[in-house]
């Protein structure tokens, strides 16, 4: 699933077994929602991006985290609207200066901070140039119940990559902490053991050669503290760089399908009769309405 944006050409680009909608713009949660309540069972990832999330789209943002649907939402966050030329966005940050345009003096949206506030039970940060990380916060986003949400630190080459804006590629590896290691959700098997102590850091190589240094700055960090994560992501900001790893994770809340009680086999493969309530039926559910 995908709004639109560079972002969401993404079924376009990328599905070549398995089904892809690119929705409206800003409306991909609720295309999402009606898809997921016919077809519960299906494996539901939508991409989105920071002004199709952070703008347009931030009210449908809002309510598929308070429903809890099932569902992966990767943010590809550039700071920037690359498909009209290069426009701020939302989640820029204040005193970004692009290559035609005055300094940004807008107090930007975080959305991991806003996330977390309101009770979304995965939260992530990563960043498009740490593969190993980013790899396996989908897979376990993709073995969570409920609604998940990553937020990608995704550098637009072309509009966005002076070295002074804190989403440059160049700005990010040189200022990514990593909250830990990545072994973080106990009901997942990681792809491999990274080992990095408190206080150390670990040097990674990445598919284009480049190295990506993460430090552990909270090898204590409890991922259910949500206070202690959103005091993560605003001493990152004070100190101009960016945390990342599993920010918070509950997997307590009912998801949407819960809440609405639907039967165990989905909506699409129920058949006319079961959907089809008798004459009885409907008589005893309009009583109930009469005064």
């Amino acid at each position: 699933m995908s709004g639109i944006g560079c972002s969401s050409k993404t079924p376009a680009y990328f599905l070549g077994q398995s089904h892809g909608f690119n929705t409206v713009h800003g409306r991909m949660p609720s295309v999402t929602t009606g898809a997921n309540v016919t077809n519960k069972d299906m494996q539901f990832i939508a991409i989105s991006g920071d002004g199709d999330t952070a703008s347009i789209g931030i009210g449908q943002f809002i309510h598929v985290i308070r429903r809890n649907l099932n569902m992966v939402y990767i943010i590809e966050n550039n700071g920037v609207y690359g498909l009209t030329k290069g426009q701020y966005s939302a989640t820029v940050e204040k005193g970004s200066a692009k290559r035609k345009a005055e300094p940004n003096e807008q107090t930007p949206i975080d959305l991991c901070a806003m996330a977390i506030n309101l009770g979304c039970t995965f939260v992530a940060r990563s960043f498009s140039g740490a593969k190993k990380q980013l790899n396996t916060l989908i897979r376990a986003a993709m073995s969570h119940r409920g609604t998940a949400i990553i937020d990608v630190i995704s550098p637009c080459v072309t509009f966005a990559n002076n070295d002074e804006s804190y989403k440059s590629y160049g700005y990010v590896k040189d200022n990514d902490l990593e909250l830990h290691s990545y072994d973080y959700i106990p009901h997942f098997t990681p792809i491999e053991e990274v080992d990095i102590p408190e206080g150390k850091y670990q040097d990674i190589t990445l598919f284009d050669g480049s190295t990506l240094r993460l430090e552990t700055v909270g090898v204590g960090h409890d991922p259910s503290d949500a206070v202690g994560a959103l005091s993560h992501i605003h001493k990152a900001e004070i100190e101009k760089r960016h945390v990342t790893g599993l920010l918070y994770y509950n997997p307590e809340p009912k998801t949407l399908d819960e809440w609405l009680n639907l039967s165990d086999t989905p909506l699409v493969n129920l058949s006319e009769a079961e959907l089809r309530p008798t004459k009885a039926d409907l008589d005893t559910l309009l009583s109930e309405f009469r005064i």
